[in-house]
């Protein structure tokens, strides 16, 4: 049986996601691929844990959350950090789970770029460096013969690249139109649903852990813009970048605009456009009952297609598991890759 050794850099609500969802299911892995998952080294941003042997998922979980520290791992804390982790232990595959940086793409371009460069495949759920360096990225996983790995960065359990790219390479994706923001859906549904102000139903999604203590990259539609741009890259090979995307959030809606669309049968809902004419996050009056029309943290997008017509997905949006359990598919293909 062949170990698969894994380095997670980013231990926060995703790259714990990730340990847990290993410990779940690396019997499964065995099981059905003769593949034994082994977590050889984690890090945050200041400590990490590493052992060649591999290290226990629970472990590092209960160790992270009691002290805040991977340092304090029995026996096999460390205070190196950064990219020296990956020098520190033989890996195969880097799940990398670093908080999305839109400025710089930092610390994810440069662990990602300096993996590919070590011949070690990536899987991660960033956002940041994808949407400004996706180009720079692919080529240096294409000229490392690396395999690269990106669903969850865009719809957390959502499958989105991997229904395009995987499931229907015969059709040509003309456009992809959906909402891909869990947060302002949850917002602006909770409004229509209760009647609310933005300011109070925002007030409330934070308390209950749903909205960032800092929401701005979700209400003013940057995180969705992000995500319009990998979907370009990705699936429709429109060159983009962050600047191409024209972006307004919800921080404007009234529940007085709110009342009105529901009276004349609409819904407002953060839209996400992306194809080769318009590149677009706004807020857009969508019809009570279409594919559009769905609550909480829930995420959708329509495929066009010239083959399949529209293709409609839905998912949960967020959430550590979830968005780990997209993680672990795109590991499982890398896996399917390797083996064959």
């Amino acid at each position: 049986m062949k170990d698969l050794k894994l380095c997670i850099m980013g231990f926060g609500a995703v790259g714990q996601g990730v340990a847990k969802v290993v410990s779940l299911k690396k019997e499964t892995i065995k099981d059905i691929y003769n593949i034994n998952l082994k977590i050889v080294s984690v890090a945050d941003s200041s400590s990490s844990a590493i052992c060649e042997d591999g290290l226990n998922e629970d472990e590092l979980i209960k160790v992270k959350n009691e002290t805040g520290k991977l340092s304090d791992y029995p026996e096999y804390g460390s205070n190196i950090s950064g990219l020296d982790v990956l020098d520190a232990c033989d890996y195969d595959v880097l799940m990398e789970a670093t908080p999305t940086n839109i400025k710089d793409g930092e610390p994810a371009r440069s662990l990602t770029l300096k993996a590919f460069g070590d011949g070690k495949d990536v899987v991660t759920s960033n956002k940041g460096h994808l949407a400004l360096n996706y180009q720079e990225l692919l080529d240096a996983a294409n000229e490392n013969d690396c395999i690269f790995k990106f669903e969850a960065s865009v719809g957390g359990t959502m499958p989105i690249i991997n229904l395009a790219q995987e499931t229907l390479p015969a059709n040509k994706i003309e456009s992809i139109i959906g909402i891909l923001n869990g947060t302002t859906n949850y917002i602006l549904s909770r409004m229509t649903s209760e009647g609310t102000s933005y300011e109070d139903t925002l007030k409330e999604s934070q308390e209950l852990g749903i909205a960032e203590t800092n929401p701005t990259q979700d209400v003013e539609g940057i995180d969705a813009a992000c995500k319009t741009v990998i979907l370009a890259n990705s699936v429709l090979g429109i060159p983009a970048k962050y600047e191409d995307v024209k972006v307004k959030g919800i921080s404007d809606i009234t529940s007085e605009a709110i009342s009105l669309a529901d009276k004349q049968g609409y819904l407002i809902k953060l839209i996400a456009e992306v194809s080769p004419d318009n590149l677009e996050v706004s807020p857009r009056l969508v019809k009570k009952g279409s594919p559009y029309d769905i609550n909480g943290t829930l995420n959708m997008a329509t495929l066009k297609t010239d083959l399949s017509g529209e293709v409609t997905v839905m998912g949960i949006g967020a959430g550590s598991v979830e968005t780990a359990s997209a993680m672990m598919t795109d590991l499982i293909h890398v896996i399917r890759i390797r083996n064959n």
